[in-house]
């Protein structure tokens, strides 16, 4: 009986002393974590900070979804444009493909790019071979010509050839400047090569050059077989010169040859007339008058 009575009143003991005031607060759940204040002026600063931290249950869900949210927004991508990029198309690979096979080749192919490449000691030769078809070279010879022709057909052919040089010159010009394709090998343009314009690798200007003048004198000269073999021989070998140098790419030297073709069949078009060539040759001379 004493035993369970002391039991009995200390839990009364118990009871009275959590039922003071100074102790209420320890029978009542935390709100929101309270801040632990620290030294002399945290009893001030506590509630005041408790209640601004305590926050509702909703916008704590709000808060913690966000982040999830950020990761969607900064730099995702739809699926369809994943697909894309981990799946080429056909055609993006086969033209990768084809691009990189002419940079391999072309730059085999540049044996005399340098004098201690494996055709070092024949760039001599194979650069007075490209020099046939260079451009001012095929205009001074047109003018020297022009001024020694008696007759009105040869002034009528040559007239016309030298405005399709002129055409041809600045039609490439302009198409490499816009693609801005460079060599195979990392090559300064030369002298002659500034005059006509010729900077860029796409499309080969010497190639285009010779298949025009090659198929202009073969139109309207009357010339022999074997001439005309020789003729249509050079035209290809002034094109492999410019690549054997390393100044274009194999692709850059077949498209030079079918710009040349097109500048052919465009002279054809817009044929000038003997009367035309005449007045132009007068106007040139300055014996030009319009009266007779």
């Amino acid at each position: 009986m004493p035993s369970s009575y002391n039991v009995r009143s200390r839990a009364r003991e118990r009871n009275s002393v959590l039922s003071r005031p100074e102790f209420v607060s320890l029978n009542q759940p935390p709100r929101g974590g309270g801040v632990v204040g620290g030294g002399g002026g945290g009893g001030a600063g506590g509630p005041s900070e408790s209640r601004g931290g305590a926050r509702r249950p909703g916008q704590i869900k709000h808060q913690t979804s966000q982040p999830s949210e950020e990761p969607a927004d900064n730099g995702t991508k739809m699926p369809e444009e994943d697909c894309m990029l981990l799946n080429p198309s056909f055609k993006g690979i086969a033209i990768n493909s084809l691009l990189a096979i002419d940079i391999c080749l072309s730059k085999r192919m540049g044996a005399c790019a340098n004098t201690s490449s494996s055709w070092g000691g024949c760039r001599s030769m194979v650069g007075m071979l490209a020099l046939t078809g260079h451009g001012i070279t095929w205009i001074i010879g047109t003018i020297v010509c022009l001024t020694r022709s008696n007759t009105l057909a040869g002034q009528e052919v040559l007239v016309n050839l030298l405005l399709a040089l002129i055409v041809d010159i600045l039609t490439v010009a302009g198409v490499q400047r816009l693609v801005k394709r460079k060599g195979p090998w990392e090559m300064a343009p030369s002298f002659l090569d500034c005059i006509a314009m010729d900077l860029y690798s796409f499309p080969a200007a010497h190639a285009s050059r010779a298949a025009m003048v090659s198929k202009f004198l073969l139109s309207h000269l009357v010339l022999a077989v074997p001439l005309r073999i020789l003729l249509v021989l050079w035209a290809l070998l002034v094109g492999v010169s410019r690549v054997l140098l390393g100044k274009h790419h194999l692709t850059d030297m077949v498209c030079g040859f079918a710009l040349g073709m097109l500048h052919f069949s465009l002279m054809e078009t817009v044929w000038l007339s003997s009367s035309t060539c005449q007045n132009i040759i007068s106007i040139s001379t300055l014996s030009w008058s319009p009266f007779f």
